[in-house]
């Protein structure tokens, strides 16, 4: 495992403090770290419990991978109600019981949803790492947070986007009794210096005036003339809510305009599940595609989603994204990272010293692109807000924190 400066600096916290906030920017290998801690806390004599807290039930398995591509030495189990071929319960008694018949090291990985039911087992916690941590301030996750703040004896707190109260009735990450305080923080420019991620461009595409009576007609013309002109060959875009998706694909000819480009069309909702080219896959068959895809540079694609493709689900190949709806400053963050990451050429080149980092014009991909299709009124505070963000992490160097207020 070759870690990276800014890695190097959260690991040293973490091996300085207890408890508290690791803040990077989105693609700046967060995982990493908690593995590598792990790996380390794992060659204790003593068999140690640690848990990985994830926001959606895709993301835990993913965590779930990525860990024992490095960690072998350790029995797994997941607590959430996905599938996976790991030991899976929901059962607090259950829970207990696995915990207390295994001698040896523990790694489990659950959602915040499920994070109620670790709670409730009473199984001792060792070291704990909240992942996407900004959700962790949910009314309904945080006592189960609070609870595993106090009582375990590591417990570590990581994202690229931190989410303040400004009232006392509500949580915040800006509590230091439940969330530490700031350990270690790294500026996007950093990363974008260093050559670990790239600098987003923003483009504001003013759309015709032209009035369609069918909503999902019009939009359909605006993303083939945005697609086409922008020339995006893996392109993320996201969608104002199901129905609009479900709009665009039935009631427009969205998807046999990009057929005929060239383009597969992709989407993925909670309510309609995974489809590609017009066939129902599951979950694992549709991210094993989106990523064979991504590494694919002939393959042209369409991915349409509303939530579930934001935050921290790692989607390979990436060039734009295009927002057809307007986001907190969390889902902005959240959404741009999907499309910085360094084209799988570049990240060779570099390792390979033949370009040198930070040195974006000599990138194969040089730039994350985003896109906001703007026609009359709608549109314009998306692309106000958007660029907001974007000078916020990347010309700033500050995380764009979210503010409860009331």
């Amino acid at each position: 495992m070759q870690l990276r400066p800014h890695q190097v600096r959260a690991i040293d916290a973490m091996q300085k403090y207890n408890k508290g906030q690791v803040i990077v920017p989105t693609g700046g290998g967060k995982t990493l770290k908690a593995i590598y801690d792990a790996i380390q806390q794992f060659q204790s004599e003593t068999a140690q419990t640690i848990v990985v807290v994830a926001p959606r039930i895709l993301l835990a398995e993913q965590l779930s991978s990525e860990f024992m591509e490095f960690i072998t030495n350790v029995d797994v189990m997941h607590i959430h109600t996905g599938e996976t071929h790991h030991f899976r319960t929901t059962k607090p008694q259950v829970i207990h019981n696995w915990c207390k018949h295994i001698d040896g090291h523990k790694l489990i990985f659950t959602t915040y949803h499920s994070l109620h039911r670790l709670v409730e087992s009473n199984v001792h916690v060792n070291t704990i790492y909240f992942d996407e941590a900004h959700n962790s301030v949910r009314r309904d996750f945080f006592p189960s947070v609070e609870h595993f703040s106090q009582e375990a004896n590591r417990c570590y707190f990581f994202t690229a986007t931190p989410k303040h109260s400004a009232t006392i009735s509500k949580p915040g990450m800006n509590d230091p009794d439940v969330y530490g305080n700031v350990i270690c923080k790294v500026s996007a420019p950093e990363l974008i210096d260093g050559g670990f991620i790239l600098p987003p461009k923003v483009v504001v595409r003013q759309m015709p005036e032209t009035v369609y009576g069918n909503i999902a007609e019009r939009d359909c013309n605006n993303l083939y003339a945005t697609i086409l002109e922008q020339k995006i060959g893996k392109v993320l875009i996201c969608a104002s809510a199901t129905k609009h998706i479900v709009g665009l694909v039935s009631q427009s000819n969205f998807v046999q305009q990009m057929s005929d480009l060239g383009y597969s069309v992709m989407y993925i909702t909670a309510k309609t599940g995974a489809v590609i080219d017009g066939e129902r896959v599951n979950r694992e068959v549709f991210f094993d595609t989106l990523s064979k895809w991504g590494k694919d540079d002939s393959k042209k694609f369409v991915v349409l989603h509303h939530s579930i493709l934001s935050e921290g689900i790692n989607v390979s190949g990436l060039e734009g994204v295009i927002f057809m709806r307007n986001m907190d400053y969390i889902n902005f963050s959240q959404t741009i990272g999907r499309v910085i990451r360094l084209h799988h050429k570049d990240a060779k080149n570099l390792q390979d010293g033949i370009i040198a980092p930070g040195d974006v014009q000599s990138y194969h991909k040089s730039f994350g692109l985003l896109v906001v299709p703007v026609f009359s009124n709608v549109g314009i505070h998306t692309a106000q807000k958007l660029q907001v963000v974007v000078d916020t992490i990347f010309k700033k160097g500050e995380p764009a924190i979210s503010v409860v207020k009331k």
